[in-house]
């Protein structure tokens, strides 16, 4: 089993639970409709990276994320991730009305920072992420329509939640296609307080 860290400690999640479609411009520059309720899938443990991998085949495209980490169906501590897609599999699937794993679930798609201990005031934190010193995305918990607390009564209204597994709540506006030595910076903020900073170099 993959792991991911919480104050150096490693965790290891059974699943990680993903939420399309939470930003309001990020769907309209994919051109989706906005839900009714949240889009929810999974991504297996067996997705977990510590890297960025690009691929000679098909682009693949970053979507950052504020991410919970989840004790005793609540949530324990915040980090960053990256949900990375294969846009044009995805495009291809939801033409056909079929699922995404292929394009959302495959080895090496989600890759996370460490987590940190997280307060019970969520509205303080938001995230940034630069590539190539450019701010790309910048997520909070005002942007977000359907806010934690109600993805977590969510996803228990017919999922269990195990100790350590992961939610990535949505990707705001600014997705795009990753490139080979692309420089990521992350940073998760409390209140002004950087909490969190990751950088990644794409492979």
């Amino acid at each position: 089993m993959k792991c991911v860290k919480l104050n150096e400690i490693e965790v290891q999640p059974t699943k990680i639970v993903c939420v399309g479609r939470n930003y309001v411009e990020h769907i309209k520059e994919l051109n989706n409709e906005t839900p009714s309720e949240p889009v929810i899938f999974i991504k297996p443990n067996s997705s977990i990276s510590n890297f960025i991998e690009t691929s000679s085949v098909e682009d693949i495209h970053y979507e950052a994320e504020i991410c919970l980490l989840i004790k005793n169906g609540k949530i324990d501590a915040i980090g960053f991730g990256l949900d990375l897609t294969k846009r044009n599999l995805q495009s291809t699937l939801k033409s056909k009305g079929l699922p995404w794993e292929r394009a959302k679930s495959f080895d090496k798609s989600a890759v996370f920072s460490d987590f940190v201990k997280c307060g019970s005031d969520l509205q303080s934190y938001q995230m940034e992420l630069y590539i190539n010193d450019e701010l790309k995305q910048f997520a909070n918990y005002e942007l977000m329509i359907h806010k934690p607390e109600a993805l977590i009564r969510e996803i228990q209204s017919f999922m269990t939640l195990e100790d350590g597994d992961i939610i990535m709540t949505g990707t705001p506006k600014g997705v795009g296609a990753i490139h080979s030595g692309d420089k990521f910076m992350a940073k998760i903020y409390c209140h002004d307080s950087v909490i969190i900073q990751k950088s990644l170099i794409a492979k």
